[in-house]
């Protein structure tokens, strides 16, 4: 009789035993408001539905609705170089986007630092890369977040704008097939993958398959890309960043393609600086005021 309590209670012991292991995954603020610009560290739904993505959000002051503008990150195939990858911020870009009423998520995608997990973006040996496998898997990280923010009660729901630096850049163009309701823009920062093959600058692993991809992405793209590239990028330089421009144009893709000045010692992460974001300021300008939408209305 007690063998038989026992079995008859051993379902329930399991259930208790799990359940501590399925602890529900939380989204949204995940700290206080600080400086610069609200600075507030989010948690923002991934692939993995068992890990939150870490990600930073700028505000201007008020409630809003803001439009909103999401910062895609730039990524290595090097393991150990990804999980030291410190948070991502882009401070002087998300302080240039804050000044024109933009909210300002930076998430950071699974398999990079705080954030963790298995690295869905990885692209595969240089000389048999599937850039077009690894710029699907970032955009779709970056449409989870975007989705995400839309819905909070201080974004709007129209007009967001998708802004991509290298690899994310990359992730930036396959994205280029979401809703133009929803996402006025996207903007491109030296993109691509396989810059430095075996660290060497302007070295590029199999970069036909880079102009294959990118003319994949050109023929399902619907939302118009502003292409940024600096004359001393050693990853992608001006002109072979053009080859790819004209791919995802010559495919059907709406491109405005801008090679700019040297910034600093090395242009590739020029998005990165006051410098980088001033010598851009002026087209930034341009594509963040284009269509000038109204904002949606509140229930």
């Amino acid at each position: 009789m007690r063998l038989f309590n026992i079995l008859a209670l051993m379902p329930l012991l399991a259930l208790l035993t799990v359940s501590p292991l399925c602890a529900q995954v939380t989204f949204g603020a995940a700290g206080a408001e600080g400086e610069p610009f609200r600075r507030q560290a989010w948690r923002v739904p991934s692939p993995d539905s068992a890990i939150a993505a870490h990600a930073l959000l700028f505000r201007p002051a008020g409630v809003g609705p803001f439009r909103l503008a999401v910062i895609a990150h730039a990524s290595t195939q090097n393991a150990l170089r990804r999980a030291q990858i410190p948070q991502s911020e882009y401070r002087a870009l998300a302080a240039f986007l804050v000044a024109r009423g933009f909210a300002v998520l930076v998430p950071e995608r699974l398999g990079h630092g705080a954030t963790g997990g298995r690295y869905l973006e990885d692209q595969g040996s240089c000389d048999e890369a599937d850039y077009a496998r690894s710029g699907r898997a970032t955009a779709e990280e970056i449409s989870l977040a975007l989705d995400y923010l839309r819905k909070q009660d201080f974004t709007r729901k129209d007009a967001a704008i998708v802004i991509g630096h290298s690899a994310g850049g990359w992730g930036a163009l396959a994205f280029a097939n979401a809703d133009p309701k929803a996402i006025s823009a996207i903007i491109a920062f030296a993109p691509g993958r396989g810059g430095h093959a075996n660290d060497e600058p302007n070295r590029i692993c199999a970069p036909h398959a880079l102009v294959a991809a990118a003319t994949e992405f050109g023929k399902a793209a619907r939302i118009p890309v502003t292409w940024f590239v600096t004359s001393n990028d050693s990853y992608f330089a001006p002109a072979f960043s053009k080859s790819l421009a004209d791919a995802f144009r010559s495919a059907g893709g709406k491109v405005d393609f801008r090679a700019l000045p040297a910034v600093g010692s090395e242009g590739h992460g020029m998005i990165e600086t006051d410098a980088g974001v001033k010598a851009a300021g002026a087209e930034l300008e341009r594509v963040l005021n284009q269509s000038k939408p109204m904002a949606t209305k509140k229930p």
